[in-house]
């Protein structure tokens, strides 16, 4: 019988699905191993008021997973890509990132409708500093609410509030299920998504060399690498 690898990950249901996907993408390589997922609290998921712009570059959503990983209560963590930090921490190693699922942001809007269809002054709920900016740049009427949460409260909040759209990474709600409530993935012109947008990451100890060997077979050489 195989080894059972445990894996780190976020608690939210796309975080679940995240890992649900590198581990089905495993098991074609090594249907002899088995998986242990853990659910780990970030401060991102606890912090739902700091925003966004304030905390792009860090670890603000990955830090408790990797300093698990880092004291050996994980093998590997699965990350999305873009939620990397910028410096990676000492001891650890970015070992694969796989081809995205879906590189578009999409809008999500009450009556389906597209960027260009919404009304005057309407009102696009986002996180983003980058998409922030960009809308902004794109119909200077809007106004640019900042929210925070997962998808499920991103959802809630658009539809319990007098918002009239949210930007979201269209890769979310496709591996949700969800594809059917993106009124539109907002073409590049209008908006250019994080490059790693839609991409997994696996993230394990550098010393470990077996296991990088074994995770850099769900590799994407056309990913843009950290």
């Amino acid at each position: 019988m195989g080894r059972t690898y445990r894996i780190g990950t976020r608690r939210s249901s796309l975080a679940l699905k995240q890992v649900e996907e590198i581990v089905n993408s495993l098991k074609r390589f090594y249907p002899e191993f088995s998986y242990e997922i853990l659910g780990i609290d970030t401060y991102g998921d606890k912090d739902k008021v700091t925003p966004i712009s304030e905390i792009e570059g860090t670890d603000f959503f990955t830090r408790q997973i990797d300093e698990a990983l880092l004291k050996g209560e994980i093998d590997f963590a699965v990350h999305s890509a873009k939620d990397l930090p910028d410096m990676i921490r000492k001891g650890l190693r970015v070992v694969a990132i796989t081809r995205s699922i879906d590189p578009y942001d999409a809008l999500v809007s009450k009556n389906n409708l597209t960027l260009n269809k919404l009304k005057y002054g309407a009102k696009i709920g986002t996180s983003s500093l980058r998409r922030k900016m960009q809308i902004r740049k794109y119909r200077k009427d809007f106004q640019i609410v900042d929210i925070r949460g997962n998808i499920e409260e991103r959802l809630r909040f658009l539809s319990e509030t007098d918002l009239d759209a949210i930007v979201i990474a269209a890769a979310g709600l496709v591996r949700l299920g969800w594809e059917d409530k993106i009124s539109q993935r907002i073409p590049f012109e209008i908006i250019q998504p994080h490059p790693l947008q839609g991409a997994l990451a696996l993230m394990t100890r550098d010393n470990d060399l077996e296991l990088i060997e074994l995770l850099s077979i769900v590799d994407s050489k056309e990913s843009v690498l950290i």
